[in-house]
């Protein structure tokens, strides 16, 4: 267990240091309060000083906003080639984090936040990290990031494919990307030479995640439904939209596993789409380290296929425009795995960041697709 130390009104105190992408301690603690400029803790935090913040909460957030103004004074510079960009854009982005990270708050024994003008954040911490077990402190950007989940969980998310709302939980990739959900919910359930999948009997989703394609898959007529994944917290959100659906009876969520006993007659798999490592836990949901999830999936696709059954991959190829990942690879991979591909339904993303000019890495974005392979064994 970490332990943060500081010296305040000459009184050496500590605390259980917590963070949830594992960043040490800080070595260096000073005490703040409002009047400290956005110069000077600018400054601090570039330097590796942490700010134990004990004034009015609303200004740490304002001050907050002003050392991100400054750090993105300077923006990444664009590589010599897509990759390069993408990694420069990594690197300026993790500066970015551990700069802003460098600004604490402590949290009491039942997560209370003793500032002024402090919202009630207790329920939001109970969700992100468990009952509490005594003070802790935390970085005001995770805080403010446990906050923003549990508004999330609270109000949902609109899938318009299911008519509902899907509430993810603090640490699960939320479903506002909806063109993959798009996709699952509208493929056609047969092969374009061969008959509809066998009855509709069985379908896996691996990496459910919020257990959203799951709920799609159990709309579209199958019976039963195994839904996995390797994240506890996922497993516990799927389980709980899957119960707020009325999909209990036909959707088991199970894991921590990637692949589930048995055949399915349909087996659907959205892996994180670039092979980069993770920096926060709802990032798993975006990078993949070395393509792992995405080869995983295919290898053991064919050992878990009912007769006649497919294999949906749905993946969007920005790591191919990004020259992290070549399509020769992919469909190298597929073949080795003993698999051919049947059919690729592609769908540009909405997303505002495909639209964003400013963006480092806005042709990448721009020329996105995202495909659904539908995979049968060769």
């Amino acid at each position: 267990m970490a332990t943060l130390h500081w010296t305040e009104n000459h009184t050496p105190r500590s605390a259980r240091w917590h963070s949830e992408n594992a960043t040490p301690a800080p070595r260096r603690v000073v005490v703040a309060d409002d009047r400290l400029n956005a110069a000077t803790a600018h400054r601090l935090a570039c330097e590796g000083t942490a700010l134990l913040w004990r004034g009015d909460f609303p200004q740490a957030r304002q001050l907050l906003h002003a050392v991100g103004r400054r750090v993105d004074r300077k923006p990444p510079r664009r590589g010599e080639g897509p990759a390069d960009s993408f990694h420069l854009n990594r690197r300026a982005r993790g500066h970015r984090s551990r700069v802003l990270g460098r600004f604490l708050v402590l949290l009491d024994d039942e997560y209370g936040l003793d500032l002024r003008r402090a919202p009630d954040v207790r329920q939001a911490c109970v969700e992100a990290y468990g009952p509490p077990t005594g003070p802790m402190a935390v970085s005001l950007t995770e805080l403010l990031g446990v906050v923003g989940a549990h508004e999330w969980r609270r109000k949902g998310v609109e899938v318009p494919a299911l008519g509902a709302r899907v509430h993810p939980h603090h640490g699960v990739f939320s479903p506002v990307r909806g063109e993959y959900v798009d996709l699952v919910a509208h493929a056609p359930l047969s092969t374009p030479t061969g008959p509809q999948l066998p009855c509709r009997r069985t379908a896996f989703d691996l990496g459910t995640g919020t257990g959203v394609l799951a709920a799609v898959l159990a709309r579209r007529g199958f019976a039963h439904v195994v839904a996995t994944d390797i994240s506890p917290r996922a497993l516990a959100c799927a389980r709980a939209n899957v119960s707020r659906l009325g999909l209990a009876g036909r959707v088991d969520v199970v894991g921590p596993a990637l692949f589930p006993d048995g055949r399915a007659d349909l087996v659907v798999c959205n892996p994180p789409w670039i092979p980069a490592r993770p920096t926060s836990a709802v990032e798993h949901g975006v990078y993949d380290p070395g393509g792992a999830m995405l080869h995983d999936f295919l290898d053991g696709l064919g050992a878990h296929l009912a007769p006649g059954g497919e294999g949906w991959l749905v993946l969007s190829d920005l790591a191919e425009h990004l020259q992290l990942r070549t399509r020769a690879e992919l469909l190298a991979t597929i073949e080795t795995a003993g698999l051919r591909v049947v059919d690729r339904i592609g769908t540009r993303p909405g997303h505002p960041r495909a639209r964003d000019t400013a963006d480092p890495l806005h042709a990448a974005r721009a020329a996105e697709v995202t495909s659904l392979w539908r995979l049968v064994r060769a």
